[in-house]
């Protein structure tokens, strides 16, 4: 149930002002992935697609270019990644992932959106120049999955140690 909320709430992020991508969405396709349904892991791309498909259209009046696939199977990769943290809930995966998660977007998307638009020279240097003009929205990016993905992974935990909590403490008061 939470990977849900937590999907939920990623997506009702993206229509709120978010400075610098600073946003819970690769956090929260990382814990669908480790947390949510195995049959039900194409959820939070088709919903995140549709999202972007909404605000591309109605919110920012972009057009809808080949460059979305690319964000979209960056949408499956990380539901796929996070489904390996299955097996491995520890810190350091969790975090690696999430670096992972982070940089992976900012060197598809950037170069997606070199290829795509008539921003930038087709050439190396133009190529260079989208990835330098991309880095300050990288930092919010980088800060947004580290911290986020570190609140999302916490939950359960806490979920978990208060539980446990109260049944010992129930577990005394009927002793």
């Amino acid at each position: 149930m939470l990977a849900y909320i937590f999907l939920v709430l990623a997506v009702a992020v993206r229509f709120m002002p978010h400075p610098w991508h600073f946003t819970p969405v690769a956090a929260s396709l990382l814990f669908f992935g480790a947390y949510g349904s195995r049959r039900q892991l194409w959820f939070p791309v088709v919903l995140l697609a549709a999202s972007d498909v909404f605000l591309n259209k109605f919110i920012y009046s972009y057009p809808l270019s080949w460059d979305l696939l690319v964000t979209w199977a960056w949408y499956a990769a990380v539901v796929f990644l996070g489904s390996g943290l299955r097996r491995h809930l520890k810190p350091l995966w969790i975090m690696g992932s999430a670096l992972a998660s982070s940089v992976s977007f900012f060197l598809l998307s950037n170069f997606a959106v070199w290829a795509a638009y008539d921003m930038y020279p087709k050439n190396f240097a133009g190529l260079m120049t989208c990835y330098a003009m991309a880095v300050p929205f990288f930092r919010g990016t980088l800060a947004g999955d580290l911290v986020f993905t570190a609140v999302l992974f916490a939950v359960p935990v806490v979920i978990k140690q208060f539980s446990e909590r109260g049944s010992q403490s129930r577990g005394a008061a009927a002793a």
